[in-house]
């Protein structure tokens, strides 16, 4: 048994002698939906596998949640969704403050699967490119959340359809969509999104979508037919910073909200910035170890390339805040490097960098948010994940729009 899946362990006592990796996240997207059509679903998947398993050995969600510390589980089960390259459960966290129920998660990365069970109690399946995996998706479900890695479309445009994105994991939502077709879609991505390969990019994304039943923001024309300025232009306003959302730190990112073009609804009404007044002290924890603070060699280095990259003209180099700083630049999955895009000053000594912990309160994430063991896996994690409070304001904005409100 991988050390990695040692969160999980426990499960062992409910796996036949012969079983793979993936019996974790069925048994356990089971537990968590049973009684529901999803969880109907997930019990004929184990059966088709292990047709002699035995689910009186299971024990009834509750109480395996309150076995576990599981805390994160959802409330009112308003609408469901599925949480597609899931990471540490951002979507998840704010789509359940919102009153849904999770029927369908995938993470391919182990580190990121271990800390979403322990939160959430459930193991992500993995490989989403597989169709073993996408067969199990439940055939009904609300919302599709995605936070996609953004690739190239090397024949962008050439059909305008689902075959132009083939190749790519962007293919695998739309395969999915079009599959499925849920009420809702939400995706997040960086911001040179819309800039990528000049706009191409964003553009084949939205024909793809809108030729499978799917509408959003910007007018179907300018999708079809351009000219690409006006799309930018009109993606440009589905950006979202974290710092305009209460958050103390600078993410500004896409959301792009689409939806079924058979319902009523002509526009989405993206939330409005909250402009909460914020500061960095607002994430940082008291009496933080020495181990944060930055050697001299680093601190040095750090110096020495923001000074030849000024010479350069490519940038600062690190980026350093007070405590009373209003927000912090973006933290980057790389942060766990040398953590030279957020460091906090100390008096009279070297500054330091986030603590996991702060790392994670940087993405909104309660205190009672389990992190990861490993320091290195925590910050990639964190740099990975959404801001939760901003994505929690759009999923709101959704319940209130296209599920009646709560």
């Amino acid at each position: 048994m991988s050390k990695k899946v040692l969160a999980y362990e426990n499960l062992n006592q409910y796996l036949p002698e012969v079983y793979d990796e993936e019996i974790y996240a069925l048994i356990t997207h089971y537990i968590q939906t049973q009684g529901t059509e999803a969880g109907n679903n997930y019990r004929q998947k184990i059966l088709e596998r292990y047709p002699q398993f035995n689910f009186e050995n299971l024990p009834e969600k509750n109480l395996f949640n309150h076995d576990n510390d599981i805390v994160f589980t959802e409330h009112n089960n308003q609408f469901t969704f599925i949480d597609l390259f899931a990471g540490i459960g951002g979507f998840r966290m704010a789509m359940q403050n919102c009153g849904g129920q999770c029927v369908f998660t995938s993470e391919w990365d182990k580190a990121a699967k271990e800390t979403y069970y322990r939160n959430y109690g459930e193991v992500p399946f993995g490989d989403i490119t597989q169709d073993e995996t996408k067969d199990l998706i439940p055939e009904h479900f609300n919302v599709l959340c995605a936070g996609f890695p953004c690739q190239p479309f090397s024949n962008a445009g050439l059909k305008r359809g689902i075959e132009d994105v083939r190749g790519t994991l962007f293919y695998e939502i739309a395969e999915i969509l079009r599959d499925h077709q849920p009420e809702v879609v939400l995706l997040e991505n960086v911001r040179g999104l819309i800039s990528n390969d000049n706009g191409k990019t964003i553009q084949t994304i939205l024909q793809t979508i809108t030729h499978l039943g799917y509408k959003c923001n910007i007018p179907q024309e300018y999708i079809d037919n351009g000219p690409v300025n006006k799309i930018k232009t009109e993606a440009s306003k589905m950006v979202l910073s974290a710092k305009d959302y209460g958050v103390p730190q600078n993410r500004p990112r896409i959301y792009i909200v689409l939806w079924r073009d058979n319902l009523n609804i002509e526009r989405f009404n993206y939330p409005q910035p909250t402009n909460e007044e914020t500061h960095v002290r607002d994430i940082l924890e008291q009496n933080v170890p020495e181990s944060f603070t930055i050697s001299d060699r680093l601190w040095e280095g750090h110096q020495r390339r923001r000074i030849n990259n000024a010479a350069n003209g490519k940038g600062f180099g690190y980026c350093s805040f007070t405590p009373d700083s209003p927000y912090t630049s973006t933290i980057s999955r790389r942060y766990y490097k040398d953590g030279s895009e957020i460091l906090i000053e100390q008096p009279n000594r070297n500054p330091r960098k986030l603590t996991p912990r702060e790392a994670t309160n940087l993405q909104g994430y309660p205190q009672n948010f389990k992190i990861h063991n490993s320091n290195t896996e925590a910050y990639k994690q964190a740099g990975n994940s959404v801001a939760v409070p901003v994505v929690e304001l759009i999923s709101n904005a959704i319940v209130q729009q296209f599920f009646g409100g709560q």
